[in-house]
Parts: C-alpha cells; sequence; structure tokens
C-alpha cells in the first residue's frame, strides 16, 4: 500500500517530464478501487494544477481540460458548483425519489438542495429546511436490525414489548424481531423477514443482566440463573419452538420465498426500477422464486448491479466504473439510479463537467 501523505519529495524542484512521470507511477501502484478525487485531495494545489491544466489565474470559460468518457449530450444541468466556489472532490451527494438532491461540501459543512436545474442553499445542519433529507441512510442490507424501526417508522411501530408492520391499511404481526424490511420505490411492495417469539426481548434481558449484577452473592446470582433460564425454557414451550424461527411475509400475493432461504438471502429495492429482487451467492432471483440470472460476486456486488425492466442486460457500478453486460464502459461517473421519465425506465448517472464546472445528469434508455 503507498501512503500518499507519507511522501515527502520537492516536487516543485523537478522538472514537468519528470513530475508526471512520478505521478504516473503512483497512480499505477495506487490500488484500482483507490478513487482520483481523493488522490487529487491530497496533492498539493499547485501541482494539481500542473497536471489538470488550471492554473489560479484561468477563469471557468478558459478551462480547456476535456469532459470525461461518459459526459452525453444533452446532458442535464443538476448543479453548478463554481457559482459556489465548492471543490467538487469535497462533495456528497445523495438523492431522494421524488428528485431532490441533497449536494453537501464537507469542506464547509454547508447544504444545498437542488432539483430541476435549480439550486437553493446554503444551509446549515438541523436547518427545517433539511428535515425531508434527514432519514436514516445506511444501505437496507447494512443496518442492524435494532435501527430498522427507526429507518421505516411509517410503517413499524411499538406494540408493547413487539413491533407492528402497518402496509397500505393492513397490520402485520406483532413480532418480536424485525430481522430485515424493504419497501418498493413506489411503496406499494414490502419484504420482510420476522421473529414472531424470542426466549426475552431486550428489555427482558437488560432486567436480568441488572438483577445479577446486583445479586449480593455468587449464590444469589446462580439462583437468579435459574430462575431465569427456567422462564426461558416455559416461554419456549408455550410459544412453541417454530414461533421462535425468523420467516418471510409480504404483501406480494404471489410470491414464493422459502423462510430459510430469506434468512440466506438479501433483498434489494434498486436493481430493478420498482421491483423487489434477491440475491444469493450466485444467483438474482425475483419474489416469485424465478431465477433471472446468475452472477460471480467477484466481478459485481449485488448491492451496485441495475437490471434492464425486460431482463435482457444488466449493469455493474465499481469505483467509478459503469460495465454492461456487453462489456462496454463508462468511467467517471458516479451517483447512479434507476428512474421513469416520459413513461419509460432509464438508468441515470451523475458526472463533473470540467468545462461548465458543474454536475451533470446523463440518461441511458434500460
Amino acid at each position: 500500500m503507498l501512503f500518499l501523505g507519507r511522501i515527502k519529495l520537492n516536487l516543485f524542484s523537478m522538472k514537468k517530464s519528470l513530475l508526471f512521470s512520478l505521478i504516473l507511477c503512483m497512480l499505477y501502484l495506487i490500488p484500482a478501487n483507490a478513487q482520483v478525487g481523493k488522490f487529487l485531495k491530497n496533492v498539493k494545489k499547485s501541482v494539481k494544477q500542473e497536471l489538470l491544466g488550471t492554473p489560479d489565474n484561468k477563469s471557468k470559460s478558459e478551462d480547456t481540460r476535456p469532459e470525461p468518457p461518459c459526459a452525453c449530450d444533452p446532458a442535464e444541468l443538476i448543479m453548478e458548483i463554481g457559482k459556489y466556489q465548492i471543490d467538487y472532490t469535497e462533495l456528497n451527494i445523495s438523492v431522494l425519489d421524488d428528485g431532490s438532491i441533497l449536494v453537501r461540501d464537507n469542506a464547509s459543512g454547508d447544504n444545498y438542495i437542488a432539483k430541476n436545474g435549480v439550486t437553493d442553499g446554503p444551509y446549515k445542519d438541523g436547518d427545517p429546511k433539511m428535515a425531508q433529507f434527514q432519514v436514516y441512510g445506511k444501505n437496507d442490507n447494512e443496518i442492524d436490525y435494532k435501527d430498522i424501526p427507526l429507518k421505516y417508522k411509517s410503517y413499524i411501530s411499538k406494540s408493547e414489548e413487539k413491533y407492528l408492520i402497518t402496509f397500505n391499511g393492513k397490520n402485520y404481526g406483532p413480532y418480536a424481531l424485525i430481522n430485515k424490511f424493504i419497501v418498493s420505490k413506489s411503496k406499494d411492495k414490502f419484504a420482510a423477514v420476522v421473529t414472531e417469539n424470542i426466549v426475552a426481548t431486550a428489555d427482558e434481558g437488560k432486567k436480568m443482566d441488572e438483577a445479577i449484577n446486583n445479586a449480593k452473592s455468587d449464590e444469589e446470582r446462580m439462583q437468579l440463573a435459574m430462575q431465569f433460564s427456567q422462564q426461558m425454557q416455559q416461554k419456549i414451550m408455550s410459544s412453541g419452538p417454530k414461533s421462535m424461527m425468523a420467516k418471510f411475509i409480504t404483501n406480494v400475493p404471489d410470491a414464493k420465498v422459502d423462510d430459510i432461504m430469506s434468512v440466506q438471502v438479501q433483498f434489494y429495492n434498486n436493481m430493478k426500477y420498482d421491483d423487489i429482487l434477491m440475491a444469493s451467492m450466485d444467483k438474482i432471483m425475483d419474489l416469485q422464486g424465478n431465477t433471472i440470472m446468475t452472477y460471480s460476486q467477484a466481478n459485481c456486488d449485488p448491492a451496485s448491479m441495475y437490471l434492464s425492466s425486460d431482463n435482457s442486460r444488466y449493469a455493474c457500478y465499481n469505483y467509478g466504473t459503469l460495465t454492461f453486460s456487453d462489456n462496454k464502459t463508462l468511467t467517471e461517473l458516479f451517483n447512479l439510479r434507476l428512474i421513469k421519465a416520459d413513461g419509460k425506465i432509464f438508468l441515470a448517472y451523475m458526472y463533473y463537467s470540467p468545462k461548465k464546472n458543474a454536475i451533470m445528469q446523463c440518461k441511458i434508455p434500460f
């Protein structure tokens, strides 16, 4: 591993040809999953300008750097970042289902909201206009089960010691645990893995721990442990072992997902437009149990996979590069998502335009 921050070379004393040779060697040695933007942020400003051809006195209109290979014409304007004097390598971008885009400048902590080419801001964290974006942000397959009720609080409520799922006016549960939960983009379908009963809830477990920790002697601790053990055995007998096994539930009427399979697979709502799919170690399936395609996790992470509406092709995104099933590639892009416009499905992506000093968006029929 090459740590750029530890290299102490007097770059400014080198000849230009030697400088470029050094940088090319450094880029060659950087692991394939490194981001060029992060690399440039670690290089001194004057060296970055030398590499990119943008000295301090060059205006936006004089920028002669080429557009990235993924650029398209026409492209949709997302945000003119030059207008706000933002370094695009410091940006985080997130998108809501309605097309509203949150652009965060990590350097200043300022936030901007862009939609239909119009940008408002800056806003600081906590501003009421930021409320719509302040949703638990991790991927559904990355969050801990304890955080699922927080992320999906509009569907999941507490019912005494258990959780109740309410979806499109129908109640499911209550359940002691909701292990997995996912909703389609149009919010008309959901899939979940739940457990009806457990031997001890979080609150019960906490009370047991407190009682044992507060015991005055080892004998008292032993008696408490035996008492709790008997209580849990009685609970298992009264509830039945089957009620303590995870099971699959959904509002999709023709779904055919085995309970055991539902625990082993991951569910995704971003892989195919307005649908929920499952991914195992080597195949992608729909909720009807049909295998759509086989794949290799070494080549494509299902969390970054996109399937066309007719299942005829797919694309995989990896660190700025989008590779299609016919081996065509697009590079230097980010923030992919499937959208619907004019009654058609598109795979949309963003890219940075040096000529416009702006974030732009392209759409590919998909």
